[in-house]
């Protein structure tokens, strides 16, 4: 795939966020748009990483090591992955928590947009630079990538909305910060397009692991313990077989 094709899938996966923002700021009722979204990201996510991405990453990074060490790698990278999101999503404040406790945390929300922001714009551009290595191992996948994680992104948008707009009290600021976060996984991207002269076969493997460590968090714990708090098991069941049918077509079009 080319570098724009590349640079506008990262581009499209951040203004997923948008989608969180305009959802906050427009409906009063959102729920079942974002279990609708957390259900197809799931499906998407799972049968990315199951079909494409676990076959993908051992073909990439498969060296003169032999068999065993390239599993050995594959593991580390994997962990790897999820330990950075682990990490990165501590700073993140969750909605519900946000919701329930508003009278002790009222007078802190400026601090906590803050810091939820960096650790936001660091995800972002780790997420931004996983799924342009994706696309440039292949374009299906890259898109794929792209959706799963960008529907994983409504959520988030919703969170960073609520967080900025409770502490400002301003739309116009609210939109203009949420804007800046989602535009970090294209700043993501744009890193990778001066680092493609130093990808290899063995490198994009690597960042393929990291990246199917991070799905891998996201759909254990972030997605499936959404879904299993959702009451609306209809909404959870179509979403999820949405999400697989979206897979199937993108496959069945390769």
């Amino acid at each position: 795939m080319t570098q724009f094709g590349s640079l506008m899938m990262t581009l499209l996966t951040g203004l997923f966020m948008l989608i969180g923002l305009i959802i906050i700021l427009c409906t009063r009722n959102n729920n079942r748009v974002v279990n609708f979204s957390i259900s197809m990201a799931f499906g998407v996510i799972v049968m990315l990483v199951l079909l494409e991405l676990i076959p993908e990453s051992y073909e990439l990074i498969t060296n003169q090591s032999g068999l065993p060490m390239n599993i050995i790698f594959m593991i580390i990278f994997t962990f790897m992955g999820i330990i950075l999101l682990k990490v990165l999503d501590h700073f993140i404040p969750d909605h519900e928590m946000l919701e329930e406790n508003q009278k002790e945390v009222d007078d802190n929300f400026l601090h906590i947009g803050i810091v939820s922001s960096i650790a936001l714009v660091l995800h972002n551009l780790i997420e931004g630079m996983a799924i342009y290595s994706s696309t440039k191992t292949s374009m299906d996948m890259g898109f794929l990538v792209a959706i799963g994680v960008g529907l994983h992104n409504i959520p988030m948008g919703m969170v960073v909305t609520s967080t900025f707009y409770k502490a400002n009290k301003s739309i116009h600021k609210t939109v203009l910060l949420t804007t800046a976060i989602a535009l970090s996984t294209f700043l993501g991207g744009f890193i990778m397009v001066f680092l493609n002269r130093f990808i290899t076969d063995t490198f994009l493997g690597i960042l393929l692991c990291i990246t199917l460590g991070m799905l891998i968090y996201i759909i254990f714990f972030e997605l499936l313990e959404e879904m299993i708090h959702n009451k609306d098991r209809k909404i959870t069941v179509i979403g999820m077989l949405f999400g697989i049918i979206i897979f199937l077509i993108s496959m069945f079009l390769e």
